[in-house]
């Protein structure tokens, strides 16, 4: 009878729900028997989920059918449980946190930081501000302590390049050097380069520097730049002996400050240092010099050459007197290059002009 009455149940009910209630009885019988002994059974929370999924699209009716050891409402709260914590999971950011600040800002802010070294956070922060860029000051602070950037009373302290760069367009430097001839004298070159352009000026050349030749030749120097127009403020040498108290004092005068490097520390005065090498390097060290008039011929060529054709690193390789001129473009042009040879102090100096 009792067989009889269990076939007249499961009639109506389908594969589907008949699958799912053999396992469910299946998961009950394993629960129980992990229990057993033990009073209550208790759920693991792969039981439930795995109860939760199976049993969620089954009415409530039912679920109160199927002798569930909890009740049909325990089993669709374990199932929205599930759900929440299966959305919360794909809703949770990758990264903890507030979402990090755009790149480009960050770029800009260090860029504003290296570029004026007196500016503390705040400052970048309302320059920001000003271009239209909204961003809190502490996120400002956040980014120049990720990039390693010291606070700004840190950042400014004057160093000897930065002095240099900024005063580049009113500074000179000048220095002696010492070159020999075939008939064994050793006379000392006196020359100037400005640090803007990096322009040579040639002050001559003697076997004997005296304060009164030194002294003139300073006298020389402030009457071509006056000639000129230009307005130098400084003039960087080094504590040479062969310099008198009167070469400062022309100087003054014309409103030219002098600047003593330290002692032994030619790096403070590297740009004239660098064109000396070149000097020799191009031209010294490849030439046999008869005597001094044959010298300050060779100096004369190679101020030209320096001056007007020579690239240099310094000033992107642009002439000291000359801009660079504008990339060809004809295709024509590139193709059929007409470069001519202009052969200075006997091949030792090259240009190499286009053909007129």
């Amino acid at each position: 009878m009792t067989n009889a009455f269990a076939l007249l149940r499961l009639l109506p009910l389908s594969d589907r729900d008949k699958d799912v209630e053999i396992l469910v009885l299946r998961q009950h019988i394993t629960i129980l028997e992990r229990e057993l002994g033990k009073g209550r059974p208790r759920f693991s929370p792969s039981d439930r989920a795995f109860l939760a999924a199976l049993l969620h699209r089954l009415p409530v009716a039912t679920l109160r059918r199927l002798r569930l050891p909890v009740r049909p409402e325990t089993v669709l709260r374990w199932h929205r449980d599930l759900i929440a914590r299966r959305h919360a999971a794909k809703s949770r950011p990758k990264r903890p946190g507030r979402p990090r600040t755009i790149r480009s800002i960050r770029l800009l802010a260090r860029r504003l930081a290296r570029e004026n070294p007196t500016w503390g956070y705040r400052r970048i922060h309302g320059e920001l501000l000003v271009l239209g860029i909204k961003i809190a000051a502490s996120t400002v602070w956040q980014i120049l302590k990720d990039a390693g950037i010291d606070p700004a009373p840190e950042r400014t302290t004057t160093t000897w390049s930065a002095f240099l760069n900024s005063q580049a367009s009113a500074l000179l430097a000048c220095d002696f050097f010492e070159t020999s001839t075939l008939s064994g004298t050793r006379p000392y070159v006196l020359a100037v380069i400005e640090h803007s352009s990096r322009r040579i000026r040639m002050l001559g050349a003697t076997a004997h520097p005296t304060a009164a030749w030194v002294t003139q030749a300073a006298r020389n120097l402030v009457v071509d730049l006056e000639g000129e127009g230009r307005h130098v403020r400084c003039l960087i040498r080094d504590r040479d002996g062969k310099f008198p108290a009167l070469f400062d004092t022309v100087l003054a005068d014309a409103g030219i400050q002098v600047l003593l490097s330290g002692v032994r520390i030619p790096r403070m005065n590297a740009i004239m240092e660098r064109w000396i090498r070149s000097c020799r390097r191009e031209l010294l060290d490849r030439t046999l010099v008869w005597n001094q008039k044959h010298l300050l011929h060779a100096l004369r060529e190679y101020e030209h050459f320096y001056n007007t054709h020579r690239p240099h690193q310094g000033i992107t390789n642009a002439r000291p007197l000359r801009v660079l001129p504008q990339p060809i473009t004809n295709q024509a042009a590139l193709t059929h290059l007409d470069i001519r040879q202009r052969r200075r102090l006997g091949d030792i100096l090259n240009e190499y002009p286009h053909a007129a």
